[in-house]
């Protein structure tokens, strides 16, 4: 089980570590084409070659350590990856984290070491090869009433002449996201089990070829959202999904089940749930520490007015002026011609 959890958090931080690498390489590269010019810009650019290379050598240790432990352990650990970005990022590209990254970072961490310990192996249900068919079944219902909430969000913004997303709408492209990136990992998942069970050799690399479509739609998803919504709703709401996704459709769809020792169970539960409240600290964290110092601020203030009022001796309240306070015509017409005598 730990080398499965290993592999996994070795996984995702290739992952994600390569694709910043390849973003970084990019900059002074042209858009990438089919031209051999374009080609060899990046094939000579060490930067992306290394972020490329992490990135495949990542996907390649994420089925290898699908093939070794249940997706229910192995999706929510890949949530570590989000907190091995952060600290990547702080010392390498020198980016500056505050009190609730790292907070977020431990929780990771030691959800990470409770699903490890909570985890346990498990023998392998037995499958149809109809259930891929009915999980593409129960996927494509939740995306038909998700696409159609989308759309009468649109007719609502359109009608409101609204030019910003709504919320609802950057919440649903976070989760149609994150459930495709969920039903990446079942998929590849059920490969390696229909290989254990004596089914035809090709559907390992055809699960294969469904899991890259699932993840790629999936990205085409997360983009849209990011390119018009808020990225921390549309992160948060895609990396919550995914780890639910994918541990509800290996629970259901290839027969995995909860540890039967009460402790090992209580240690699984709770590892998911750190690990969730660490990933949902990391992508809001920027968010959260400027709402809390506005408002010890406001407090600060609040608080500074009152104690001021009180201090303030009596009688300079009473000696204030009163701004309601009218002079009769009879005094101002009796010092305009006084005023103006003493000009000549």
């Amino acid at each position: 089980m730990w080398e499965s959890i290993v592999l996994t958090v070795a996984a995702t931080a290739g992952n994600n570590i390569g694709k910043i690498l390849q973003k970084k390489g990019t900059v002074i590269l042209p858009p990438l084409s089919l031209k051999l010019k374009v080609i060899r810009a990046y094939a000579f650019n060490k930067i992306w070659v290394i972020g490329f290379l992490m990135d495949i050598g990542g996907a390649l240790l994420m089925l290898r350590a699908l093939s070794l432990a249940p997706v229910s352990v192995i999706q929510p650990v890949s949530g570590v990856g989000l907190a091995i970005l952060s600290i990547f990022s702080h010392f390498y590209l020198k980016e500056i984290m505050n009190a609730v990254d790292w907070v977020g970072i431990a929780l990771a961490g030691v959800g990470t070491i409770g699903v490890g310990a909570g985890g346990e192996e498990q023998e392998a249900a037995t499958l149809s090869i109809f259930h891929i068919p009915c999980l593409a079944f129960v996927v494509a219902i939740l995306f038909v009433l998700l696409n159609g909430g989308l759309r009468i969000c649109r007719r609502h913004r359109r009608e409101q002449e609204m030019m910003e997303y709504d919320v609802v709408e950057e919440i649903i492209y976070g989760l149609e996201s994150g459930i495709l990136f969920g039903m990446s990992s079942v998929i590849s998942k059920m490969g390696f089990l229909f290989l254990e069970q004596g089914f035809h050799q090709l559907l390992v690399p055809l699960c294969i070829i469904f899991s890259v479509c699932c993840s790629g739609t999936g990205f085409y998803y997360q983009t849209r959202g990011l390119k018009h919504g808020r990225a921390i709703v549309v992160s948060t709401c895609a990396a919550v999904a995914s780890i639910v996704s994918g541990v509800l459709a290996g629970m259901l769809a290839l027969g995995e089940r909860l540890p039967s020792a009460p402790k090992a169970r209580l240690a699984l539960l709770l590892g998911w749930l750190l690990i969730i409240t660490g990933v949902i600290l990391l992508v809001g964290s920027t968010r959260l520490v400027k709402f809390l110092s506005c408002s010890s601020g406001r407090t600060k203030r609040s608080n500074a007015d009152k104690s001021y009022g009180a201090r303030r001796p009596s009688s300079l309240r009473i000696r204030e002026p009163n701004p309601s306070t009218v002079i009769p015509a009879t005094t101002l017409n009796h010092l305009l011609p006084s005023a103006s005598k003493e000009k000549a």
